[in-house]
């Protein structure tokens, strides 16, 4: 990654999360955090990794909040940020937390037995 895209998804990722927890109004979305943007090197895709607090089912419904809010975030992040075009933006969920998670059971697990 380019050192320009990486400013970029660093300065995504802070705005973000100021207009996914205030700006957005709708009720499918939870408690949402932005853990990661990855923008390719030409600038124009941005992935966003986020982390939801509940269930499955919570999960899900604030991908299909964030999945229509789509517009309405690349207009503010086109606003907020300086860029002749702001990337299309796709949302995916960090498994790493998860993963981390289960890894560190898993050692717990090791060290009882």
């Amino acid at each position: 990654m380019s050192l320009r895209a990486n400013r970029v998804s660093e300065q995504m990722k802070k705005e973000l999360g100021e207009i996914i927890s205030r700006k957005i109004k709708d009720p499918r979305i939870g408690f949402v955090t932005v853990t990661d943007v990855k923008v390719t090197g030409d600038l124009q895709q941005a992935v966003i990794y986020i982390s939801v607090l509940g269930d499955e089912e919570q999960k899900q419904d604030t991908l299909k909040g964030l999945a229509k809010a789509t517009g309405f975030i690349r207009a503010e992040i086109g606003q907020r940020i300086r860029l002749r075009k702001t990337p299309e933006i796709s949302f995916e969920f960090d498994e790493s937390i998860a993963y981390g998670n289960k890894i560190e059971t898993l050692l717990k697990q090791i060290k009882e037995d």
